[in-house]
Protein backbone atom coordinates (compact mmCIF):
# COMPACT_ATOMS: atom_id res chain seq x y z
CA UNK A 1 0.00 0.00 0.00
CA UNK A 2 2.80 2.57 0.85
CA UNK A 3 4.24 1.74 -2.52
CA UNK A 4 1.13 2.12 -4.01
CA UNK A 5 0.93 5.97 -2.07
CA UNK A 6 4.91 6.89 -2.92
CA UNK A 7 4.31 6.49 -6.71
CA UNK A 8 1.39 8.58 -6.35
CA UNK A 9 2.94 11.21 -5.19
CA UNK A 10 5.73 10.83 -7.56
CA UNK A 11 3.08 10.85 -10.45
CA UNK A 12 1.37 14.12 -8.84
CA UNK A 13 4.50 16.00 -8.42
CA UNK A 14 5.66 14.77 -12.34
CA UNK A 15 2.57 16.24 -13.77
CA UNK A 16 2.70 19.75 -11.21
CA UNK A 17 6.33 19.98 -12.78
CA UNK A 18 5.16 19.10 -16.04
CA UNK A 19 2.23 21.32 -16.50
CA UNK A 20 4.57 23.97 -15.28
CA UNK A 21 6.98 23.82 -18.06
CA UNK A 22 4.50 23.21 -20.72
CA UNK A 23 2.44 26.45 -19.92
CA UNK A 24 5.34 29.06 -20.17
CA UNK A 25 6.29 27.41 -23.57
CA UNK A 26 2.46 27.67 -24.29
CA UNK A 27 2.76 31.17 -23.34
CA UNK A 28 5.73 32.18 -25.23
CA UNK A 29 4.83 30.18 -28.17
CA UNK A 30 1.53 32.60 -28.07
CA UNK A 31 3.38 35.35 -27.81
CA UNK A 32 6.07 34.80 -30.82
CA UNK A 33 2.58 34.22 -32.50
CA UNK A 34 1.31 37.00 -32.16
CA UNK A 35 4.48 39.33 -32.51
CA UNK A 36 4.62 37.48 -35.99
CA UNK A 37 1.54 38.68 -37.14
CA UNK A 38 0.54 34.66 -37.67
CA UNK A 39 -3.19 34.19 -38.75
CA UNK A 40 -5.18 30.36 -38.98
CA UNK A 41 -8.03 30.69 -40.63
CA UNK A 42 -7.71 34.39 -41.58
CA UNK A 43 -7.88 34.75 -38.16
CA UNK A 44 -6.52 37.96 -36.61
CA UNK A 45 -3.17 37.26 -35.14
CA UNK A 46 -4.20 38.19 -31.45
CA UNK A 47 -7.17 35.60 -31.83
CA UNK A 48 -4.51 33.13 -33.49
CA UNK A 49 -2.42 33.25 -30.42
CA UNK A 50 -5.46 32.73 -28.27
CA UNK A 51 -6.12 29.80 -29.79
CA UNK A 52 -2.29 28.50 -29.66
CA UNK A 53 -2.58 28.93 -26.02
CA UNK A 54 -6.10 26.67 -25.58
CA UNK A 55 -4.43 24.17 -27.35
CA UNK A 56 -1.19 24.34 -25.51
CA UNK A 57 -3.45 23.68 -22.27
CA UNK A 58 -5.86 20.76 -23.65
CA UNK A 59 -2.53 19.56 -24.72
CA UNK A 60 -1.65 19.59 -21.36
CA UNK A 61 -4.72 18.41 -20.24
CA UNK A 62 -4.21 15.23 -22.32
CA UNK A 63 -0.11 13.92 -21.09
CA UNK A 64 -1.78 14.54 -17.52
CA UNK A 65 -4.86 11.93 -18.53
CA UNK A 66 -2.36 9.97 -20.72
CA UNK A 67 0.28 9.74 -17.86
CA UNK A 68 -2.54 8.74 -15.52
CA UNK A 69 -3.99 5.93 -17.30
CA UNK A 70 -0.53 4.55 -18.61
CA UNK A 71 1.06 4.55 -14.83
CA UNK A 72 -2.30 4.29 -12.74
CA UNK A 73 -4.15 0.68 -12.69
CA UNK A 74 -6.18 2.39 -10.25
CA UNK A 75 -7.56 5.16 -12.38
CA UNK A 76 -7.72 2.80 -15.41
CA UNK A 77 -10.36 0.93 -13.59
CA UNK A 78 -12.44 4.09 -11.99
CA UNK A 79 -11.88 5.05 -16.14
CA UNK A 80 -12.71 2.17 -18.21
CA UNK A 81 -14.37 -0.11 -15.79
CA UNK A 82 -16.53 1.56 -12.76
CA UNK A 83 -18.14 4.70 -14.41
CA UNK A 84 -19.54 2.50 -17.57
CA UNK A 85 -20.55 0.06 -14.23
CA UNK A 86 -22.10 2.55 -12.32
CA UNK A 87 -24.00 4.10 -15.18
CA UNK A 88 -25.70 0.70 -15.92
CA UNK A 89 -26.61 0.50 -12.36
CA UNK A 90 -28.34 3.89 -12.73
CA UNK A 91 -29.92 2.83 -15.62
CA UNK A 92 -31.10 -0.15 -14.07
CA UNK A 93 -31.98 1.61 -10.78
CA UNK A 94 -34.11 3.88 -12.93
CA UNK A 95 -36.21 0.86 -14.41
CA UNK A 96 -36.78 -0.14 -11.45
CA UNK A 97 -37.94 2.52 -9.98
CA UNK A 98 -40.65 3.03 -12.91
CA UNK A 99 -43.03 0.41 -10.83
CA UNK A 100 -42.23 2.08 -7.31
CA UNK A 101 -43.69 5.19 -8.85
CA UNK A 102 -46.90 3.83 -10.61
CA UNK A 103 -47.43 1.68 -7.27
CA UNK A 104 -47.16 5.28 -5.55
CA UNK A 105 -49.69 7.05 -7.47
CA UNK A 106 -51.73 4.00 -6.83
CA UNK A 107 -51.16 4.23 -3.27
CA UNK A 108 -51.60 8.60 -3.35
CA UNK A 109 -55.37 7.55 -5.36
CA UNK A 110 -56.23 5.23 -2.51
CA UNK A 111 -55.26 7.91 -0.09
CA UNK A 112 -57.34 10.71 -2.23
CA UNK A 113 -60.30 8.34 -2.18
CA UNK A 114 -60.00 7.25 2.00
CA UNK A 115 -59.89 10.95 2.94
CA UNK A 116 -63.21 11.03 0.58
CA UNK A 117 -64.81 8.19 2.22
CA UNK A 118 -63.50 9.74 5.64
CA UNK A 119 -64.96 12.93 5.10
CA UNK A 120 -68.14 11.58 3.85
CA UNK A 121 -68.55 10.07 7.36
CA UNK A 122 -67.73 12.99 9.27
CA UNK A 123 -70.67 14.70 7.53
CA UNK A 124 -72.70 11.90 8.46
CA UNK A 125 -72.08 12.06 12.06
CA UNK A 126 -72.50 16.42 11.53
CA UNK A 127 -75.84 15.14 10.40
CA UNK A 128 -76.62 12.23 13.41
CA UNK A 129 -76.13 15.33 16.01
CA UNK A 130 -77.73 17.58 13.85
CA UNK A 131 -80.96 15.78 13.84
CA UNK A 132 -82.79 12.23 13.11
CA UNK A 133 -81.85 10.37 9.84
CA UNK A 134 -85.34 9.64 8.46
CA UNK A 135 -83.71 8.07 5.29
CA UNK A 136 -80.12 6.87 4.78
CA UNK A 137 -78.23 7.22 1.79
CA UNK A 138 -78.66 4.62 -0.89
CA UNK A 139 -82.04 3.31 0.78
CA UNK A 140 -84.43 2.26 -1.68
CA UNK A 141 -87.57 4.88 -1.40
CA UNK A 142 -90.07 3.81 -3.89
CA UNK A 143 -90.41 1.03 -6.62
CA UNK A 144 -92.92 0.76 -9.80
CA UNK A 145 -92.97 -1.24 -12.69
CA UNK A 146 -93.23 0.75 -16.38
CA UNK A 147 -94.90 0.08 -18.80
CA UNK A 148 -93.40 0.03 -22.22
CA UNK A 149 -96.59 0.25 -24.23
CA UNK A 150 -97.83 3.40 -22.84
CA UNK A 151 -96.86 7.03 -22.82
CA UNK A 152 -93.32 6.94 -21.18
CA UNK A 153 -93.42 10.49 -20.03
CA UNK A 154 -96.84 9.97 -18.43
CA UNK A 155 -95.97 7.39 -16.16
CA UNK A 156 -92.53 8.83 -15.41
CA UNK A 157 -94.32 11.85 -14.02
CA UNK A 158 -96.99 9.80 -12.36
CA UNK A 159 -93.87 7.82 -10.82
CA UNK A 160 -92.21 10.65 -10.02
CA UNK A 161 -95.64 12.36 -7.76
CA UNK A 162 -96.62 8.89 -5.75
CA UNK A 163 -92.39 8.69 -4.52
CA UNK A 164 -92.73 12.24 -3.74
CA UNK A 165 -95.81 11.92 -1.82
CA UNK A 166 -94.73 9.12 -0.29
CA UNK A 167 -91.36 10.46 0.67
CA UNK A 168 -93.05 13.85 2.13
CA UNK A 169 -94.80 11.43 4.75
CA UNK A 170 -91.63 10.42 6.10
CA UNK A 171 -89.30 13.83 5.95
CA UNK A 172 -91.76 16.31 6.32
CA UNK A 173 -95.19 14.35 7.91
CA UNK A 174 -96.53 17.65 9.61
CA UNK A 175 -96.47 19.37 6.32
CA UNK A 176 -99.80 19.64 4.70
CA UNK A 177 -98.70 21.70 1.59
CA UNK A 178 -98.21 20.00 -1.73
CA UNK A 179 -94.69 20.51 -2.23
CA UNK A 180 -92.54 18.92 -4.48
CA UNK A 181 -89.11 17.60 -2.26
CA UNK A 182 -87.61 15.22 -5.01
CA UNK A 183 -85.13 16.44 -6.82
CA UNK A 184 -83.34 14.35 -9.76
CA UNK A 185 -81.48 15.03 -13.01
CA UNK A 186 -82.96 15.62 -15.97
CA UNK A 187 -80.28 13.68 -17.52
CA UNK A 188 -81.01 10.65 -15.74
CA UNK A 189 -84.66 10.68 -16.70
CA UNK A 190 -83.74 11.28 -20.41
CA UNK A 191 -81.99 8.41 -20.33
CA UNK A 192 -84.45 5.99 -18.57
CA UNK A 193 -86.93 7.19 -21.35
CA UNK A 194 -84.64 6.57 -24.02
CA UNK A 195 -84.01 2.79 -22.47
CA UNK A 196 -87.82 1.89 -21.93
CA UNK A 197 -88.58 3.60 -25.40
CA UNK A 198 -86.95 0.25 -26.77
CA UNK A 199 -89.31 -2.00 -25.23
CA UNK A 200 -89.00 -4.66 -22.83
CA UNK A 201 -90.08 -4.83 -18.98
CA UNK A 202 -88.64 -2.52 -16.94
CA UNK A 203 -88.68 -1.85 -13.09
CA UNK A 204 -87.91 1.94 -12.02
CA UNK A 205 -85.91 2.04 -8.70
CA UNK A 206 -85.92 5.16 -6.98
CA UNK A 207 -82.76 5.50 -4.23
CA UNK A 208 -81.84 8.11 -1.95
CA UNK A 209 -78.62 10.16 -3.12
CA UNK A 210 -77.56 10.91 0.54
CA UNK A 211 -78.88 10.95 3.95
CA UNK A 212 -82.11 12.72 4.71
CA UNK A 213 -82.97 14.64 8.13
CA UNK A 214 -86.43 15.11 9.18
CA UNK A 215 -87.48 18.09 8.31
CA UNK A 216 -85.33 18.67 5.29
CA UNK A 217 -86.78 20.52 2.80
CA UNK A 218 -85.27 18.34 -0.41
CA UNK A 219 -84.16 15.02 -1.31
CA UNK A 220 -82.24 14.07 -3.52
CA UNK A 221 -82.50 11.26 -5.55
CA UNK A 222 -81.09 8.63 -8.33
CA UNK A 223 -83.37 6.89 -10.53
CA UNK A 224 -82.15 2.87 -11.77
CA UNK A 225 -83.73 1.34 -14.33
CA UNK A 226 -83.85 -2.40 -14.01
CA UNK A 227 -85.00 -5.28 -16.42
CA UNK A 228 -88.04 -6.69 -14.79
CA UNK A 229 -87.01 -10.67 -15.57
CA UNK A 230 -86.90 -13.97 -13.84
CA UNK A 231 -84.05 -14.41 -11.30
CA UNK A 232 -85.09 -18.05 -9.72
CA UNK A 233 -88.26 -19.90 -10.83
CA UNK A 234 -90.36 -22.49 -8.71
CA UNK A 235 -87.97 -25.48 -8.09
CA UNK A 236 -84.60 -23.70 -8.68
CA UNK A 237 -81.75 -25.10 -7.35
CA UNK A 238 -79.93 -21.88 -5.89
CA UNK A 239 -77.03 -23.02 -4.22
CA UNK A 240 -76.03 -26.23 -2.38
CA UNK A 241 -72.98 -27.43 -0.25
CA UNK A 242 -71.99 -31.65 0.58
CA UNK A 243 -72.12 -32.84 4.46
CA UNK A 244 -68.70 -34.81 5.32
CA UNK A 245 -68.70 -37.05 8.06
CA UNK A 246 -67.04 -34.05 10.38
CA UNK A 247 -69.77 -32.26 9.46
CA UNK A 248 -72.56 -34.65 11.00
CA UNK A 249 -73.41 -32.53 14.30
CA UNK A 250 -75.67 -29.90 14.97
CA UNK A 251 -73.22 -26.95 15.27
CA UNK A 252 -71.68 -27.84 11.51
CA UNK A 253 -74.96 -28.10 10.14
CA UNK A 254 -75.86 -24.31 11.57
CA UNK A 255 -73.00 -22.70 10.10
CA UNK A 256 -73.15 -24.43 6.67
CA UNK A 257 -76.82 -23.66 6.57
CA UNK A 258 -75.47 -20.12 7.01
CA UNK A 259 -72.80 -20.41 5.08
CA UNK A 260 -75.36 -21.67 2.02
CA UNK A 261 -77.73 -18.54 2.82
CA UNK A 262 -75.35 -16.04 2.58
CA UNK A 263 -73.44 -17.70 -0.66
CA UNK A 264 -77.52 -17.78 -1.56
CA UNK A 265 -78.00 -14.03 -1.20
CA UNK A 266 -74.65 -13.17 -3.49
CA UNK A 267 -75.93 -15.29 -6.13
CA UNK A 268 -79.45 -14.00 -6.50
CA UNK A 269 -77.70 -10.67 -5.86
CA UNK A 270 -75.58 -11.36 -9.18
CA UNK A 271 -78.63 -12.72 -11.05
CA UNK A 272 -80.17 -8.66 -10.75
CA UNK A 273 -82.12 -9.17 -7.60
CA UNK A 274 -82.66 -5.98 -5.58
CA UNK A 275 -83.96 -7.93 -2.15
CA UNK A 276 -81.71 -7.62 0.49
CA UNK A 277 -83.10 -10.84 2.83
CA UNK A 278 -84.35 -14.39 1.67
CA UNK A 279 -87.43 -15.81 3.21
CA UNK A 280 -87.27 -19.38 4.25
CA UNK A 281 -90.20 -21.41 4.55
CA UNK A 282 -90.92 -24.21 7.09
CA UNK A 283 -89.08 -25.63 9.98
CA UNK A 284 -86.07 -26.99 7.95
CA UNK A 285 -83.74 -27.25 10.96
CA UNK A 286 -85.76 -29.69 12.93
CA UNK A 287 -86.28 -31.82 9.38
CA UNK A 288 -82.37 -32.16 8.78
CA UNK A 289 -82.00 -33.12 12.59
CA UNK A 290 -84.86 -35.86 12.42
CA UNK A 291 -83.35 -37.19 9.13
CA UNK A 292 -79.72 -36.81 10.52
CA UNK A 293 -80.92 -39.30 13.22
CA UNK A 294 -82.23 -42.09 11.28
CA UNK A 295 -79.47 -41.93 8.81
CA UNK A 296 -76.01 -42.27 9.77
CA UNK A 297 -72.37 -42.96 8.58
CA UNK A 298 -73.62 -41.44 4.67
CA UNK A 299 -72.79 -38.16 2.89
CA UNK A 300 -75.39 -35.75 2.46
CA UNK A 301 -76.37 -32.40 0.57
CA UNK A 302 -77.56 -29.84 1.25
CA UNK A 303 -79.41 -27.74 -1.49
CA UNK A 304 -81.37 -24.22 -1.45
CA UNK A 305 -84.06 -24.15 -3.21
CA UNK A 306 -87.00 -21.61 -4.58
CA UNK A 307 -90.65 -22.18 -3.46
CA UNK A 308 -91.29 -19.65 -6.52
CA UNK A 309 -91.29 -17.52 -9.26
CA UNK A 310 -89.66 -14.28 -8.72
CA UNK A 311 -88.75 -11.58 -10.73
CA UNK A 312 -86.35 -8.34 -10.29
CA UNK A 313 -87.89 -6.44 -7.20
CA UNK A 314 -90.05 -9.84 -5.69
CA UNK A 315 -89.07 -11.91 -2.68
CA UNK A 316 -87.35 -14.45 -2.81
CA UNK A 317 -88.56 -17.45 -0.75
CA UNK A 318 -86.67 -20.93 -0.23
CA UNK A 319 -86.24 -24.00 1.72
CA UNK A 320 -83.49 -26.12 2.30
CA UNK A 321 -83.58 -30.19 1.28
CA UNK A 322 -81.31 -32.73 2.85
CA UNK A 323 -80.57 -35.81 0.29
CA UNK A 324 -78.74 -38.80 0.62
CA UNK A 325 -75.57 -39.32 -1.60
CA UNK A 326 -75.11 -42.46 -3.10
CA UNK A 327 -71.73 -44.17 -2.36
Amino acid sequence: MSLYKSVAWILIVFLILLGGLIAPFGDILGTKIGKARFSILKLRPKKTATIITIITGGFISSISIGLLILVSEEFRQRLFVDIPFLQKTLDESKKALIPLQEERKKLEGTIIQKEKELNQLKNNIQEFRRGNIVIKRGQPLFIAEINPSSNIKLDLTKIFNEADKFVRKIVIPNNKEPKNILLWRPSDITKIETTASGGGKWILLIKSARNVLKGDNYVFVTPDLLENKFVVKKGDVITSSILGESDLNFKSINLKIKSLLKETRDEIKSKGSQVSEINTNGNFVKKIRDFLQENKNIKFKLEVVSLRDSKTVEPIVVEINILKIES
